[in-house]
Order: structure tokens, then sequence, then C-alpha cells
């Protein structure tokens, strides 16, 4: 009977989850029209700009300090270990499908990264609120876990940003590279062909939007082709050494994506939280500036709802379908809902047993839970940018969003019944 109410338990913050996107999915439909694609797109940009950056904040601001940081210091590794242990899942998912080489960055990401923000800001203040939960008081539960998942949204924002969007981007230049590499032209007709390609990208991709250098080659080389290994020849094998290899890295990645206004918006929460003489002027009841966090607060409540809605009208585009190969998404879906909590629980098994892990159950369960998300929807805003896989990404997200409700629910079920 405790199984029976623990499942009934953990079932509830699923299902408000999956209503939302329902309704999202109804009105993204043609023949009811409230929510077409431009609406889904503008709602998302303001989500992403004004939002998602107000909630990190003001939720970081009022419950992070110098002691909490400390206790919480294990959650940055353990959304490491996702991302790392996901990659490598991600990597042998590629190796037995086979994919086109611009999916390859794809199905890295939606491995590697989960939903690791906005699912757990539904999930845990539902759980906090049902009877039944092993969480103890409401109240106190609501503000603990507000505190772990918006940590765990801003770590997982600067993981995202940093590690998805140049694999993503990599991928996707390094299969237009490889096409033109197998017709080798004349010099004269390449910088024709570049100056073609420059003009035929500019309607579909505003510069404004992502300010690269003419010369995209070094932003986004790989390791070196054929003819610029003959050039490289004729440098002194000593000057390729760590400097050059690091110079080598940091071209490829574009740092200006670390700035994603969730990461801002992570670094104001951090900065208001730890520093006290800022968090006395703006955090209680008696702060001076208690207007702006109520604001900034008042802001963030917004985004689950909205946030929620748009992957219901995201995931509509998955039904159209794309003929991609079904082992690919079984694959992914295997990582993430098999694989990954599986060794999850392995991981925070064996850092509460050698003492990295503060006894509290739900940071326990938050821990956990990292391991068995859904992939992160900002994938698919990372695709649209550079145009590769848009489409594949959709279905991707149809079908582990939908499993999301069965699995989310059984790997809760059974993350309650370890830390209770």
């Amino acid at each position: 009977m405790e199984i029976l109410g623990l499942l009934v338990t953990a079932s509830i913050p699923v299902l408000k989850v999956l209503l939302i996107t329902a309704l999202g999915s109804y009105l993204a439909l043609d023949r009811v029209g409230i929510f077409p694609e431009d609406a889904i797109k503008h709602l998302n940009t303001i989500v992403f700009y004004v939002f998602n950056p107000a909630l990190v904040a003001s939720n970081l601001a009022s419950t992070i300090t110098y002691q909490s940081m400390i206790k919480l210091w294990f959650m940055p590794v353990n959304i490491l270990i996702t991302f790392i242990v996901g990659s490598i899942l991600g990597w042998i998912v590629i190796q037995f499908t086979r994919p086109p080489q611009h999916l390859h960055g794809l199905i890295l990401g939606c491995s590697a990264a989960g939903n690791l923000g906005n699912m757990l800001l539904v999930i845990i203040p539902a759980l906090c609120k049902e009877r039944g939960s092993p969480f103890g008081d409401p109240d106190v539960c609501y503000t603990y876990g507000m505190a772990y998942s918006s940590l765990s949204m801003a770590i997982g924002a600067i993981y995202l940003w940093s590690y998805v969007y140049n694999i993503v981007r990599i991928s996707a230049t390094s299969s237009k590279n490889s096409i033109t590499k197998d017709f080798p032209v004349s010099k004269a007709s390449k910088e024709s062909s570049q100056s073609d390609l420059e003009g035929s990208r500019e309607p579909l991709l505003s510069s404004t939007k992502l300010a690269e250098p003419e010369d995209n080659s070094d932003h986004y080389a790989l390791p070196l082709t054929v003819s610029e290994g003959k050039t490289e020849a004729a440098v002194p094998e000593s000057r390729l050494g760590i400097m050059h290899r690091l110079g080598m890295l940091f071209r490829k990645l574009n740092l200006k994506a670390l700035f994603a206004p969730s990461t801002t918006g992570a670094v104001v929460g951090f900065v208001i939280g730890l520093i006290p003489q800022i968090r006395k002027t703006l955090i209680g009841s008696d702060a001076p500036l208690r207007v702006l966090q109520d604001s900034a607060s008042f802001l963030g409540d917004g985004a689950i709802p909205a946030l929620t809605l748009v992957i219901g009208g995201n995931l509509l585009k998955g039904l159209k379908g794309t003929g991609m190969k079904k082992s690919l998404v079984v694959g992914i879906i295997v990582v993430r809902y098999v694989a990954l909590p599986l060794i999850g629980i392995l991981v925070v098994k064996g850092a509460i047993h050698f003492g990295m892990v503060q006894s509290d159950p739900l940071y326990q369960f938050v821990l956990l839970l990292q391991f068995a998300l859904p992939p992160a929807m900002n994938i698919g805003t990372i695709t649209q940018l550079f145009g590769a896989g848009e489409s594949e990404c959709s279905v991707i997200m149809l079908w582990t969003y939908a499993l999301a409700s069965i699995s989310l629910t059984f790997w809760s079920t059974i993350f309650m019944l370890l830390v209770a």
C-alpha cells in the first residue's frame, strides 16, 4: 500500500505537466488557431529573455546563502556527471545507428542535457504539497525544493550553453565543410561560392542574432583537414604545444553563449544571495528595496506555465514526422529513461556512502531525479539557430516527452523509496 501511495504521489505533478503540455498542443492546432507558430516563437522569446532569468534570479537570491552553498557543493558535480555519462552513451547510440553527420551534435546533446530546471520547478513543489510525501512539512519542503531546483536550473543552463550549444554548432559546420571538401575548386571559384553562401545565409539568420566573423573557418574549425595539414607541416612541432591547442579550442567555442539570459540571472541571484549587505537590502519583509525582489518573483511565476505551453506547441511539430530512423529515437529513450537513472542511483548512493551528500531526503531525491529527466527543450532553440536537425529534434522531443509521464512517475516512485 505504501508503494501505491508513493506511485499516486509521484503521478500527480507529472500529470499536471502533461495536462498543460496537452493544452499547448491543442491550442497550436491549425483548426484552433489560438497558438500559431509565430505566437510560439514570440512567447518562447519572452520566456527565454524575461521569465526564466527572473525566476532563476529571484529564487536563488531568496534561498541561496554561503552556508547552503557549502552544503550543496555536490550538485554541480552531479550535473556534470549526467552530462559526461550521457555524452558517452550518446556516442554509443551514434556508433550503432550511424546517423548523418549533422545529427551527431543533436544526439549527444539530447543524451547529455536533461530538462534540469523547468521540470524540477513543476515536479518538486507539487510533490511537497501531496499527502504521503516523504519530505516533511510542505512549507519547508517548498522553500528548500525551490532552492534546489533553481540551483539545478542555473547550473544546467551554464553547461547547456557552454557544451551542447558548441557541439551542435561544430557538428552542423563539420557537415557543411565535409560536403565542400569532397568537391575541390579553384581559389577564385571558392571565393565566389563563399560570397554566394554568405548571401544565401543572411535571410535565414540575421547577423544581429549571431555576430560571427566573416571568416568562419577558424571559428568552427575541427581537427585539421588535409590541406591545412600541409601548411602546418612547415611549422616546428614545438609550437604545437598546450597554448596552441588551447587557442584552437577557444576559437571553436563561442564563449558569448555562456552569458545566456538564464546564466546572467543565475549570476545576479548568486551575488544577491551570497553577499549579506546586498541580501539585506533586497530580501526580507523589512528590506528597503524588497519591491525589486517581489517584482522579479512575480515575473518568474509566469515562466513555468508559459514554457510548458510552449513545449506543447513545439511537440506538435513532431507529429508530422521526418522519416528519421526509429532506432535513433529508441536509443535516446533508452539512454535517458533506462541507463542514466540506473547509473544515477549508483552515483548518488556512492556519494552518500562516502559522505559527500548531506542526509536530506529532498536533496538526495533531486540529485537522483536529475538523471531521469527528458532532454532540455532549449536544444530545439539551438538547432534552430544553426539549421541542423530542427525537424528531427521535434520528433525526439515528441516521443521523449510523451513517455516522460510514465518514466518520471516510475522513477520518482523508486527514488522516493530509496530516500525515505
